[in-house]
């Protein structure tokens, strides 16, 4: 499918773009790949990492722009959203800025993919989106509604397919504690908000496999919920500064105590798989379509996917393992 295939990916200079990029010229060798995002100065060192791959273009554009983003989608075949505000505190104290981006510009990349023909889209979410307590988990809320809702049932009767993808705490990535703990390993001390607190845990190419199963798998509509493991902050502290004393300074604006990537209200139309969940929209019976549910198994109802109450741990062993493998990688992005 992607093989041969123009893809665009919005937002495509963040940590997600560069693997995204890097896996997908790998394995599928696309016609093009379009980098969409704002910032020239991320852009200008993405293209020196990619000099080597003539299918690699970079786009100067802002989701926010709709008279852009129908230039830029102009023989796109599929598309994967990862333009975002996504700083939990950034965003409670830039709300208008937030729904700018995360609703707007969801809106306008929906309107302008069915103009264009795109084929098929894959938009990035989140675990704050699943009862979400600040304004990022919000509108990334919204935007999945969007997203969802936008496949016929919205300007009916065109072709193009949309669906979800969501994780937690994307390992590595900018603005993640992984990151923000090793630039504070030296220091005597670590800021801990709560030692209870826990978080999903996923890998940039586990999230990047995902996208990929989306666009294989997707009839339209669906959320798609990898099945990842947690582990306590406090543990991740302890990995990366064993002899660093924690300072515990409290949940910051809009942040929980654990996060939750299906609630019990989506367990009315949640089905379960090998290695994810698969949220069905419950509009134009969407729910009960068999084929969108596939092979899939419904969970109990009340059923609530959450990082405290996982099946599935990361240990400190596995952590450390991880980080000494990926620094580098870490560095680049």
């Amino acid at each position: 499918m992607l093989k041969n295939s123009s893809i665009l990916i919005t937002g495509g200079t963040g940590s997600f773009g560069h693997a995204f990029a890097r896996l997908t010229l790998k394995k599928y060798n696309p016609k093009r790949l379009v980098i969409f995002s704002r910032d020239e100065i991320k852009q200008w060192e993405m293209a020196k990492l990619f000099k080597n791959h003539s299918n690699v273009r970079f786009f100067i554009g802002d989701v926010r722009d709709k008279d852009r983003l129908h230039r830029a989608l102009s023989g796109i075949d599929f598309v994967v959203h990862a333009a975002a505000t996504k700083i939990v505190p950034t965003a409670e104290y830039n709300p208008f800025e937030c729904i700018k981006t995360n609703i707007n510009g969801a809106m306008n990349l929906i309107d302008t993919c069915i103009d264009q023909g795109v084929k098929g889209v894959v938009a990035l979410s989140t675990d704050k989106a699943s009862s979400p307590v600040n304004l990022y988990g919000a509108t990334k809320l919204a935007s999945d509604k969007l997203f969802s809702a936008s496949n016929s049932s919205y300007a009916g009767g065109h072709k193009t397919c949309f669906s979800v993808v969501r994780y937690g705490n994307v390992m590595g990535s900018r603005g993640s504690v992984i990151p923000f703990f090793m630039s504070l390993k030296d220091q005597k001390q670590l800021p801990i908000t709560d030692e209870r607190m826990t978080r999903f845990m996923i890998t940039l190419e586990e999230g990047v496999e995902l996208v990929w199963y989306a666009f294989k798998d997707m009839v339209g509509g669906e959320i798609y919920v990898k099945k990842i493991p947690s582990i306590k902050i406090v543990d991740i502290a302890k990995v990366i500064a064993p002899k660093a004393k924690h300072k515990i300074i409290g949940i910051r604006p809009g942040e929980k105590l654990h996060e939750q990537m299906i609630s019990s209200d989506d367990s009315y139309s949640t089905y379960e798989y090998s290695n994810y969940y698969k949220i069905l929209p419950q509009i134009n019976e969407w729910g009960k379509d068999n084929l969108r549910i596939k092979n899939g198994k419904k969970v109990l109802e009340g059923f609530v996917y959450s990082s405290d109450n996982n099946k599935e741990w990361m240990t400190k062993s596995n952590l450390k393992k991880w980080i000494d493998s990926n620094l580098n990688i870490m560095k680049n992005l």
